[in-house]
């Protein structure tokens, strides 16, 4: 496996992963990666339904970080365990975002997009009275506002995830629909100098490609953009490094020729 290094991965410390963190470390060990970071949920905000765990996606900080210090002490000799979020970026969360985001020696910060505008895609009835494409441009539109507000995080996570939820799934959803806004989102990325996640978690969900889409990632690389995470977005052991191979291929194909890691919020270049 050319990739050792997974760095979008949640254990039990995130509300919807039922592993414990030492499960997540020897799995990775057992098939050979060298780096591991843990990026647990932080979603402020979150519409929870009557059903929902309250504050199930906000993280126990000092909790996780305790606990990741202790493995990463058992398994230095083993693994290069790192200290990761997946901060939910949202309007109403701004200012709380950014206060937390500067309150640990985080080594890693992917932003994501798991709301839009209030409204969690992941339910039918973000999808109910309009069209499958007003409903995914709504939710890209979403993205471009986010990253003009908020500028702390390292890579925005699986840019097109809606597409795991809607009505057809990614069947009839292409790069080239969202032109516009994606390649907006692209650029202002790249002026900013942050990176984007290649999320291959929409393979393991029985999706056709990877997040983003191996067009989203072509135009990026064809903008400049070189500051490329890979992340299994695992939830459980087996789903680690998942499709690592598939993400090598199709990097190597979009002209990419290292992906990055990240220490101390400072990117590695490692060649694929």
């Amino acid at each position: 496996m050319a990739i050792i290094s997974d760095y979008h991965v949640h254990s039990s410390f995130s509300g919807d992963s039922n592993t414990p963190m030492e499960k997540m470390v020897q799995a990775a060990i057992q098939i050979g990666l060298k780096r591991l970071c843990f990026t647990e949920h932080m979603d402020l905000h979150f519409p929870y339904l009557p059903t929902d765990e309250p504050d199930c996606f906000v993280v126990n900080t000092d909790s996780y970080l305790y606990e990741l210090l202790m493995l990463k002490e058992k398994y230095r000799s083993q693994i290069d365990l790192h200290f990761g979020i997946e901060l939910g970026l949202q309007p109403s969360a701004l200012r709380e975002n950014l206060i937390y985001s500067r309150s640990y020696d985080f080594d890693f910060i992917i932003a994501s997009s798991h709301l839009c505008n209030g409204r969690d895609p992941y339910y039918p009835d973000f999808y109910e009275g309009r069209t499958e494409e007003e409903a995914y441009r709504e939710y890209f539109t979403s993205i471009l506002d986010n990253i003009k507000t908020f500028q702390n995080f390292d890579v925005y996570g699986h840019l097109d995830y809606v597409v795991r939820y809607g009505p057809n799934k990614d069947k009839n959803y292409s790069y080239e629909t969202y032109r516009d806004i994606f390649d907006a989102i692209l650029m202002h990325l790249i002026e900013n100098e942050k990176g984007i996640e290649l999320n291959t978690a929409g393979l393991s969900k029985g999706l056709k490609d990877m997040h983003p889409c191996t067009a989203v990632l072509k135009r990026y690389r064809e903008l400049g953009g070189e500051i490329i995470t890979i992340g299994s977005d695992a939830h459980s052991p087996e789903q680690i490094a998942a499709h690592f191979d598939k993400a090598s291929e199709v990097l190597q194909a979009c002209g990419f020729q290292y992906y990055c890691v990240f220490a101390n919020r400072v990117a590695e270049f490692l060649k694929l």
